[in-house]
């Protein structure tokens, strides 16, 4: 999987939010903002291929967490990337 760089971070009013305009004629503007747990991820796997296994490595090495711990926090951050359509296969 990747980080879908089309969409790009902007930091508004203390924010770190992605904005998503959708085709078409209908007003379908998406914003999806990202804590800073989910942004320091999001800019460690940008620009690459990773897997789960690398979210859990990337948390692991980021935060005092265990290998438990992270591993649940990694699959709920991809779940939740994916859903926003910020991660593609």
């Amino acid at each position: 999987m990747r980080i879908d760089e089309s969409k790009k971070v902007r930091h508004v009013s203390g924010e770190n939010i992605v904005i998503m305009q959708a085709d078409g004629a209908a007003d379908m503007t998406q914003v999806v903002a990202l804590n800073e747990s989910a942004l320091e991820l999001y800019n460690l796997l940008k620009g690459r291929e990773f897997t789960l296994d690398d979210v859990v490595r990337a948390m692991l090495d980021t935060y005092e967490v265990d290998e438990s711990t992270a591993r649940i926090d990694a699959a709920e951050w991809v779940f939740q990337m994916r859903e926003q359509h910020l991660i593609i296969n």
